[in-house]
């Protein structure tokens, strides 16, 4: 269902731009810092940049429209990106340790933007979770 004639508000704007700049960080990240900044000394480069780069592109095209639902559920997928960061900002040092704070801030961003957006963006369209008291089915 397509709700374009809505107008965003300001601040579901703002919210829809700090989540697509959490992403994009986090999309340009991966393959620069798998396969240029700091290589995997285990391991094969090109299965890491597979296992973390390719759920990225999974809500790609969500994010790309604005998909308000695409948005919701690319928060699982950050979740992916929380755990990476944190465990590598606990077990590394120097330019890994760097990096994965950078990961930490941007999967913050993608995170608070994308909770508040689809939250917003669903008022805006007047979508909404019914309350358990208020279930038919009960």
């Amino acid at each position: 269902m397509q709700h374009s004639s809505t107008p965003l508000s300001a601040q579901t704007a703002r919210y829809l731009l700090l989540g697509r700049i959490g992403f994009w960080g986090l999309w340009l990240l991966q393959p620069l810092w798998i396969l240029l900044l700091a290589p995997p000394q285990l391991g094969n480069a090109y299965v890491l940049l597979t296992l973390l780069w390719l759920p990225l592109w999974l809500p790609l095209y969500g994010i790309i429209k604005g998909h308000a639902y695409t948005i919701a559920w690319a928060n699982f997928i950050v979740m992916i990106y929380f755990l990476h960061s944190l465990t590598n900002a606990w077990v590394s040092t120097g330019m890994q340790q760097v990096l994965a704070l950078l990961e930490f801030v941007l999967a913050c961003a993608m995170f608070i933007g994308c909770t508040y957006y689809a939250s917003n963006r669903g008022q805006e369209l007047g979508l909404k979770i019914p309350k358990l008291k208020d279930d038919p089915r009960q």
